[in-house]
């Protein structure tokens, strides 16, 4: 089980990392858009995360389910703003640089609302 929680860990990294690095290319480009990178990033995330937190509920791991709550909500609302925003050939600055801040908004949540901090 530990080692179906670490994978899982890694697909969920490899999501954000995904979804920032794609926003990472849009950061220079005058007309900001959703790109691939994006809209998958943020989908791997979202779902491994979900699948992350069943794996935990289902061992013997203790979850934060207030942490778990907060990191779901800003991880769908991400992915509605990016698959409602896909087909889009340009999204407002302020959209763009919305879904940025809840991405390090999410990442920020999973490293400082941590028990291992404490």
């Amino acid at each position: 089980m530990e080692f179906v929680r670490l994978v899982l860990l890694f697909v969920h990294i490899l999501g954000f990392g995904a979804l920032l690095g794609g926003m990472f290319v849009q950061m220079s480009a005058g007309d900001k858009r959703i790109n691939g990178p994006m809209r998958d990033g943020s989908g791997t995330a979202f779902l491994a995360g979900l699948l992350l937190v069943g794996v935990l509920e289902a061992g013997d791991t203790t979850v934060d389910h207030a942490k778990v709550a907060v990191k779901l909500v800003v991880g769908l609302v991400i992915l509605v703003l990016v698959m409602a925003n896909i087909r889009k050939p340009k999204i407002p600055d302020a959209l763009f640089y919305g879904i940025f801040g809840l991405s390090v908004l999410n990442i920020a949540v999973a490293v400082f609302w941590s028990p291992v901090h404490k």
